[in-house]
C-alpha cells in the first residue's frame, strides 16, 4: 500500500549576510514581471476590446494578487492537504463540464458563476503539479510510485480530451513528463513512456475533431485560405503593422484590429505588437524571462523536496506556455490555443497562475538562501535539469524574438499592404486618355468628360439622411435612389450622371458613403478624315492583359491605329475611392482617395490641313476613276516624319463609342472597298512601273547594262517562247529615257541580264517585302518572291518570273507606304523609318527616339535614276507635275491586279520634291483607278502644290 510521507525538511545551511535582502529583491521582481504582464494584458484588451473588459481583467488580477499574499503566508505542512484538494476539486469541475456543462461553440470548457467564468481545465494545471510533487518526492523513485504518478496525471487529462481541449491535455501531458524529469524518474521508466507516446500520436489522429484536423493541415500547408492558415496570416500581418511603437491610437487602428482572431485570447502577444509594437512584445518576453528565471532559483531553496518538485514543475509548466503561445503567434507550431500567461484575457488562469506564486514564495520563505549557480550542498538532490529546461525555454524565446524581428524587417512592407488591402475595397477612378495633336498642337482627339454618383449601398442603407440630401442635390426623386440601392448587389452602386455644376455641391457636403467618379468618353472630331489612323479606344480584351499585365478589369484601352501603339503613352494611371470594410465585408467609412493621373498628350507628325487637303484629292480620284480603295502617304524623306496618310474609304471611329453603333459597324464591315482597313499600311497590290525605280538602282549598282546606251525596244519582247508586251512602241532608249517613259521592254530585256536575285537583292535593301517599321499595329510586309526558295510552300520560279518583275508584276506585292519609302531613298540617298509620333509629355513635350536614316552605300550611283525621274515630269508621263513651282522627281506606275474585283489596272504615282533637295516624298496609290497618272496624278499635284503654298507653315512645330 503506498503511503504518502509527511515532506522532511533538509539540512540547513547557515544563513549568510545579505541573504534576506537579495530573497526579499529578487520576489519584489518576480512581482513586478507579474505586473507589467498584467499592464499589458491589460492595455491590449482595452484596446481591442473595451474599458469595461480591460478593468474586469486587472480586478481579477487585483484579486489573484491578494491571494498571492494570502497563500505566500500558508505553512508549508499545509500545502500538501490544500494540493489534493486542488486536485480533487479540478477534477470533480471537469467531470461536471464534460457531463453538464454548457456547450460554447461545439466544445464544452467553462463554468459561469454569476459574472465570473471558471475553466476547470486551468485548476487542474496547479492541481496535477500539487500532486505530481508529493507522489515523486522521495529519494528513489518506486514502479508503483511512477504508475501512481502516471494514473493521477490520466484523469485530468483524459477529462480534458472529452471537452475536448486538446491544447491543454497536451499541455497537461507535457507538464506530467516534465515533472518526471525533474522528479529524477530513472530512464528505464521514461524510455517506454516517450515510445509509448510517438507511437499512440500517428493512431490519434482519427480521434482529432475537423478544426483541430484543419488547424494542422493549415500549419502544415502554409494555406491563408483555410481557416488556420488564415489566422496565422494575420498574425503575422498585427506583428508586421505593429512596427516598434504599435498602431494604437492611429486612424482604423481598431478596425485593423478587427481583423486578428482571438487577439484577446490565443492571438494575444500579436494582438499586443500590433498595438503597441515590438517594444511592447519584448517587454512581455523579458517579463516573463525574469518570472521563469525566478521560478527556476526559487526551486533550490525550499526546505522539502516535494516543494522544491513544485516550483520546478510550475516554472516548466510557464515556460512551455509562453513558448508555445508565442510560437503559435508566429506561426513557428501548430496554433495550439495556449494563452499567454497573464497577457492573455483569462481569470481562471491568472489566478491559478498567482495561488500557484503565492505558494512558491511561501515555500521560499522556509528555505536557504543560495545562488542560482552554487552546487547542492545537500545529501538528498534537488530537482533535476531545471536549469538546462530554463535554458532551453529561454532560448526558444529569443529564437521566437528574433524570428518576430525578422517578419517586420524582411516581410513587413509586403505584410503591411496586405493589411490595407484587406480592409479596404476600392472603386476606380479612370484617369482620362492624353489628347492626340497634330504637329502644331491642334487636338485630333478629345475627351468629353461625365460625371456619375456612386453610393455605398451598405452604409446608405443604414443612413436614410445623406440619400435625402443626395437626392436634394441631383435632382432625383429619393424613392428612385431607395430603389437603386435596393436593387443592388454590389459594394458600390451607381446613382446616375450629374452636371458639373453640381459636382462640387455634391463633394462639399462629404455625405457618408457618397462620392462622385468622372468618366472620359473619347471623341474623334475628324471621323473618317483619320479613322484608321488613329484607330480607336475600347475596353479591354485578353490579348490586352497578355500584352499589358497590370491592367485592370475595365480598363478603357487603345485598340486600333494611334491609339492601340501608343496605348501606354496615352493611357493614365487610374486613381480610386477607397472604402474601409470590417472583416464581414461591412462597410465603416470612407477610405483614401486617389486622383488620377491624366495620360501624356501626343504630338504626332501629321498636318491637319495637309492631311484633309491629301485625302480629299484621293477621295476624288477613286470617285471620279471607279476604283473601290485608295491610299496615300505624305513623308518628309530626310527623316521619316509622316505628314499626311490618307485611307480611301474610311471608317469613322466614333462608331465604337461607347456606346458602340454595331449596326453601323457591321455595314462598314461589309462595305465594298475594305473601310476597317488603313490602305496605306495594311493593303499590298503589285506596285506595276513605279517598281522600275529598284530595277534601275539594281542596274546603276552592277551595270548589267550600262545606264547611258541605248538599246533596242519596240512593242514587244518575246522570251522563252512567250511574247511580252509594251503599252506602247518605242525606239533605241538609254535607262533615262526608258525610266521617263516607262518603257516595258527596256525592263524586260534588263531584268534578264540583272536576273532575279540582284533585282530582288535591290528591292530588299530598299525595305520592299518586310515592314517598314511604322509607329501603327497590324502593318503589312507585302511580298517579294524568292528565285532561291526552297520547299513545299515555295512558290515557283519561271523565266517569265524574272521578265515580269522588271515591270513591278509578278511576285511582288508592296503598299504605298513601302513605295514611298523607296522613292525617298533613291531621291535623297538615305533610307529612313517612317514616323508618325513626334512627342509626348504633360506640359513641355518630350521628343519620341526615332530610328536614324540609314545612308545607301550605293547612293553615288544613283544620278541615272534620278535623271529619268526628273525627265518623267519633264517630258515623261507626269507632264502635269511640271506646272508646280519647284522641280519634281516622279515616277507613274500602272498594275494589273488580279485581287481587284473590277480587274481594272491599279494607278500609281511616286514623286519627290525638290528635286535637287527634297523635303516631301508623295505616294499615290488608288485600287482599280486606271492606267498611269489618270487617278493618281491629280492628287499628287494637288497635294505637292498645297504643301509648297504652305511649307513654312507646315514645316514648323508649336
Amino acid at each position: 500500500m503506498l503511503t504518502m510521507e509527511h515532506p522532511q525538511p533538509d539540512p540547513v545551511e547557515a544563513p549568510r549576510w545579505g541573504d534576506d535582502l537579495g530573497g526579499r529583491l529578487f520576489d519584489g521582481l518576480a512581482v513586478l514581471a507579474v505586473a507589467i504582464l498584467a499592464a499589458l494584458g491589460a492595455c491590449n484588451l482595452a484596446a481591442v476590446d473595451t474599458p469595461t473588459r480591460a478593468l474586469r481583467q486587472f480586478l481579477v488580477v487585483l484579486a489573484g494578487l491578494g491571494g498571492l499574499v494570502a497563500l505566500r503566508r500558508l505553512r508549508v505542512t499545509l500545502v500538501a492537504a490544500l494540493g489534493w484538494a486542488c486536485y480533487g476539486l479540478s477534477v470533480a469541475l471537469l467531470a461536471f463540464v464534460v457531463v453538464a456543462g454548457p456547450e460554447t461553440g461545439g466544445v464544452t470548457r467553462w463554468l459561469d458563476v454569476g459574472w465570473f467564468t471558471i475553466q476547470p481545465s486551468e485548476l487542474a494545471k496547479l492541481g496535477l503539479l500539487f500532486v505530481l510533487a508529493h507522489v515523486l518526492a522521495v529519494d528513489a523513485l518506486s514502479v508503483r510510485r511512477f504508475v501512481v504518478g502516471l494514473v493521477l496525471a490520466a484523469v485530468p487529462i483524459g477529462l480534458t480530451v472529452l471537452q475536448p481541449d486538446l491544447s491543454t491535455a497536451l499541455l497537461l501531458g507535457a507538464t506530467t513528463v516534465a515533472m518526471l524529469v525533474v522528479g529524477r524518474a530513472p530512464g528505464r521508466f521514461l524510455l517506454p513512456l516517450v515510445a509509448a507516446v510517438v507511437v499512440a500520436l500517428p493512431l490519434a489522429l482519427p480521434l482529432l475533431h475537423d478544426y483541430q484536423l484543419a488547424r494542422l493541415q493549415g500549419f502544415f500547408s502554409g494555406n491563408p485560405s483555410t481557416p488556420a492558415g488564415y489566422t496565422v496570416h494575420q498574425a503575422h500581418i498585427a506583428v508586421a503593422a505593429g512596427g516598434l511603437t504599435g498602431r494604437f491610437g492611429e486612424p482604423f487602428a481598431d478596425l485593423l484590429a478587427d481583423y486578428l482572431p482571438e487577439n484577446e485570447t490565443d492571438l494575444a502577444f500579436a494582438s499586443l505588437v500590433e498595438q503597441f509594437g515590438l517594444a511592447a512584445g519584448a517587454c512581455a518576453v523579458v517579463a516573463s524571462l525574469v518570472l521563469l528565471w525566478r521560478l527556476v532559483l526559487a526551486s533550490r531553496e525550499p526546505r522539502t523536496h516535494a516543494s522544491r518538485l513544485l516550483t520546478a514543475g510550475l516554472a516548466a509548466l510557464f515556460g512551455m506556455q509562453v513558448v508555445v503561445s508565442v510560437g503559435g503567434n508566429l506561426g513557428l507550431v501548430p496554433l495550439a490555443g495556449i494563452p499567454f500567461p497573464l497577457l492573455s484575457f483569462g481569470g481562471s488562469a491568472a489566478v491559478v497562475l498567482l495561488a500557484a506564486l503565492g505558494l512558491v514564495l511561501g515555500a521560499r520563505r522556509d528555505g536557504v538562501r543560495r545562488r542560482l549557480w552554487a552546487p547542492p550542498l545537500f545529501a538528498r538532490p534537488g530537482p533535476r535539469a531545471t536549469r538546462k529546461v530554463a535554458l532551453t525555454l529561454t532560448a526558444l524565446l529569443f529564437g521566437c524574438s528574433a524570428y518576430g524581428w525578422h517578419v517586420q524587417d524582411a516581410r513587413g512592407r509586403v505584410l503591411r499592404l496586405a493589411a490595407e488591402f484587406q480592409m479596404t475595397r476600392c472603386v476606380a477612378l479612370p484617369a482620362p486618355r492624353g489628347l492626340i495633336t497634330d504637329r502644331h498642337g491642334t487636338p485630333l482627339v478629345v475627351n468629353v468628360t461625365q460625371h456619375e454618383v456612386v453610393g455605398v449601398a451598405p452604409m446608405l442603407r443604414s443612413a436614410p439622411q445623406p440619400l435625402a440630401r443626395l437626392a436634394e442635390l441631383t435632382g432625383r426623386a429619393q424613392p428612385d435612389l431607395e430603389h437603386a440601392l435596393a436593387d443592388a448587389t454590389g459594394l458600390f452602386v451607381p446613382l446616375g450622371a450629374v452636371a458639373p455644376e453640381a459636382v462640387q455641391r455634391i463633394t462639399a457636403e462629404r455625405l457618408a458613403g457618397v462620392f462622385v467618379i468622372p468618366t472620359y468618353r473619347r471623341v474623334y472630331p475628324y471621323g473618317p478624315l483619320l479613322g484608321p489612323l488613329l484607330g480607336f479606344a475600347g475596353a479591354d480584351t485578353p490579348d490586352d492583359h497578355r500584352r499589358a499585365p497590370d491592367l485592370r478589369l475595365g480598363e478603357v484601352v487603345g485598340r486600333a491605329g494611334i491609339e492601340r501603339h501608343y496605348d501606354a503613352v496615352l493611357r493614365g494611371v487610374d486613381g480610386r475611392q477607397c472604402v474601409y470594410v470590417d472583416p464581414s465585408g461591412r462597410p465603416v467609412a470612407l477610405g483614401p482617395r486617389r486622383d488620377p493621373v491624366p495620360g501624356n498628350e501626343l504630338r504626332l507628325a501629321i498636318d491637319l490641313g495637309l492631311q484633309q487637303e491629301f485625302t480629299a484629292a484621293l477621295a476624288a480620284a477613286r470617285e471620279s476613276s471607279g476604283g473601290d480603295l485608295a491610299g496615300a502617304v505624305a513623308m518628309d524623306p530626310r527623316n521619316g516624319q509622316v505628314l499626311a496618310l490618307a485611307s480611301v474609304p474610311a471608317y469613322d471611329n466614333n462608331l465604337y463609342g461607347p456606346p458602340v453603333d454595331q449596326a453601323a459597324l457591321t455595314r462598314a464591315w461589309r462595305a465594298p472597298g475594305y473601310p476597317l482597313l488603313e490602305h496605306a499600311s495594311q493593303v499590298a497590290a503589285p506596285p506595276g512601273s513605279i517598281f522600275k525605280l529598284v530595277v534601275a538602282a539594281a542596274d546603276t549598282v552592277h551595270q548589267a547594262l550600262p545606264p547611258d546606251v541605248r538599246i533596242p525596244t519596240g512593242g514587244a519582247f518575246t522570251y522563252g517562247g512567250h511574247r511580252f508586251g509594251n503599252w506602247r512602241t518605242f525606239g533605241p532608249q538609254n535607262l533615262v529615257e526608258a525610266i521617263a517613259w516607262s518603257n516595258d521592254v527596256y525592263f524586260y530585256k534588263l531584268a534578264v541580264e540583272l536576273g532575279a536575285t540582284r533585282i530582288r537583292d535591290m528591292a530588299a535593301a530598299l525595305g520592299v517585302g518586310r515592314p517598314t517599321g511604322i509607329d501603327l499595329p497590324g502593318e503589312s510586309p507585302g511580298y517579294l518572291g524568292d528565285p532561291q526558295a526552297r520547299g513545299p510552300n515555295a512558290a515557283p520560279w519561271y523565266p517569265g518570273s524574272t521578265v515580269i518583275l522588271g515591270i513591278g508584276q509578278g511576285p511582288i506585292e508592296v503598299t504605298p507606304l513601302q513605295a514611298v519609302r523607296w522613292t525617298g531613298a533613291i531621291a535623297t540617298g538615305r533610307l529612313v523609318t517612317p514616323r508618325l509620333g513626334l512627342a509626348f509629355g504633360s506640359g513641355d513635350l518630350v521628343r519620341l527616339p526615332a530610328p536614324a536614316p540609314a545612308p545607301l552605300p550605293f547612293a553615288a550611283a544613283l544620278g541615272p535614276v534620278r535623271d529619268g525621274m526628273r525627265q518623267v515630269v519633264e517630258s515623261g508621263t507626269a507632264r502635269l507635275l511640271s506646272s508646280l513651282p519647284v522641280p519634281v522627281l516622279a515616277k507613274t506606275g500602272t498594275a494589273e491586279d488580279a485581287t481587284n474585283p473590277a480587274r481594272r489596272n491599279n494607278s500609281w504615282l511616286v514623286a519627290a520634291a525638290p528635286a535637287d533637295d527634297p523635303v516631301i516624298a508623295v505616294v499615290s496609290f488608288v485600287r482599280g483607278g486606271g492606267g498611269g497618272s489618270a487617278a493618281s496624278g491629280p492628287v499628287v499635284l494637288r497635294t505637292l502644290r498645297y504643301f509648297f503654298e504652305h511649307q513654312a507653315a507646315i514645316s514648323s512645330r508649336s
